[in-house]
């Protein structure tokens, strides 16, 4: 097969290098891609968002199937269009993306079918809004855009002034554009956070290994929501018990919500859930692979992914071979100073091999571009250094070992990914000097066990 990747991000680059073991794939191409993508696929320069351009490099090409990867072109139909044309897609058609691209029509579809989430309201007038802020007078709260905003379009407002500003920014500032004229107030859910992105062709749903994201800018979970600084795979919050439950009440009910309300959704559905004291909530849909979820999740993967997604294509997703690896798996992300406000571009990045890795991880590309012989910056986000271990702490050292190598000016990254994971694995019943034992023979054999 010849595969054709839309995106151009560190979710895309794991996507590619997952692709690239599958006996199906001859050859990979990519548009935009990156400076790191270019080393293992054939890029291209037309936008990810660009309907009409990516259908006719798909014809160029003549591929036989198109990975649609970002959100902003499904929810806009990219999909439907390249369907249309014949081609083999994976990812939601439009109406299935709603999920994502509206956050009233997701809220609405869990009332309407008895599926767990925060209690919320709907509001198109500021004034209205402010007047049930008020009126509710419980902090913190939670302002959401109703539609994408590079997945910064959540405030939590901790009182009713940063509740008021979050507001006006939204519905009269029009901060997110469009996005912001509906906006949700929605109570705060309060415990550990999971993602669980999953398989489906619309009738079988199929988990993926759960992770734990890390959104905030800076160290202890402060500073300003950002794409994510950081994940680890698997969540250790996340045990059997929960992932049953999460089956029966979240997965299934959503995928045949989908189903009856005549949005079938085929590809990559993301559940964002919150372990409350009242059992699992979702927080939110993503209606593709997350970013930086990807990055440890495809890692883990012990399955061919062409397959699994021609297979959902045919709508026989229960035919694949799926299963995880043991162990664990970590993403550190490197970002430019200042992120996610303004940043520098073009900076030169220092510590990285003629293909952008560096000895003892891999390096999935975000934000690069090559400049001659030279890699620099050329995005927020720029790199996802990640590693996989028989232990988290594992995984986490050999990830901040690999992000001293590397350097830029002005290089921002956290240096408490999988804290909070760290210590739901306090009670690990193996003593240090068997870890380490382990850890060395793993080192020789590429052997993962999960402790």
């Amino acid at each position: 097969m010849k595969i054709l990747v839309v995106g151009g991000g560190g979710r895309e680059h794991a996507i590619i290098m997952k692709l690239k073991e599958s006996k199906l794939v001859d050859k990979l191409y990519c548009t935009p891609g990156n400076g790191g993508i270019s080393k293992y696929a054939e890029c291209f320069s037309v936008s990810a968002t660009d309907i009409d351009g990516v259908v006719s490099l798909a014809k160029q090409l003549s591929v036989d199937m198109v990975v649609v990867a970002p959100d902003d072109p499904l929810v806009m139909g990219m999909a439907d269009a390249l369907r249309n044309e014949g081609f083999m897609t994976f990812g939601p058609t439009k109406a299935a993306a709603i999920i994502e691209g509206s956050k009233v029509f997701s809220k609405e579809l869990m009332k309407k079918y008895n599926i767990p989430t925060a209690a919320y309201e709907v509001f198109t007038d500021a004034d209205k809004a402010i007047e049930y802020i008020k009126k509710q007078n419980t902090y913190p709260t939670v302002i959401k855009a109703d539609g994408l905003a590079l997945g910064k379009g959540v405030i939590i407002a901790q009182n009713e002034q940063e509740a008021i500003d979050a507001v006006n920014s939204m519905i009269n500032d029009k901060k997110f554009g469009e996005s912001g004229l509906r906006i949700v107030i929605e109570e705060f859910l309060t415990g550990p956070e999971v993602s669980v992105l999953s398989f489906t062709d619309g009738e079988t749903v199929v988990p993926m290994i759960s992770s734990m994201d890390h959104k905030r800018a800076l160290d202890g979970d402060k500073g300003l929501n950002t794409g994510g600084m950081g994940t680890v795979s698997p969540n250790p919050y996340y045990t059997d018990e929960i992932a049953n439950e999460c089956m029966e009440k979240i997965f299934l009910p959503t995928v045949n919500a989908m189903k009856a309300e005549g949005r079938t959704f085929e590809g990559c559905l993301y559940f964002g859930l919150m372990l409350t004291p009242k059992g699992p909530k979702v927080i939110e849909f993503n209606c593709r692979f997350g970013d930086p979820e990807t990055q440890v999740v495809l890692p883990m993967l012990n399955g061919d992914l062409a397959d699994i997604m021609v297979k959902i294509y045919n709508h026989n997703l229960k035919d694949a071979q799926i299963s995880w690896k043991s162990g664990y798996c970590s993403c550190v992300i490197m970002a430019s100073g200042g992120y996610p406000g303004s940043y520098q571009k073009g900076v030169i990045i220092d510590g990285l091999d003629r293909n952008g890795q560096v000895n003892g991880a891999f390096v999935y590309h975000a934000g690069t571009k090559a400049d001659g012989s030279k890699l620099v910056t050329n995005g927020g986000r720029v790199l996802g250094v990640t590693c996989t271990a028989y232990t988290l702490q594992g995984s986490l050292d050999k990830c901040y070992a690999a992000v001293s190598k590397i350097s830029w000016d002005n290089v921002h990254f956290r240096k408490d990914i999988g804290a909070r994971a760290l210590k739901a694995l306090t009670n690990d019943p193996l003593d240090l000097e068997y870890k380490q034992d382990m850890e060395d023979y793993i080192e020789e054999n590429g052997v993962y066990l999960r402790q």
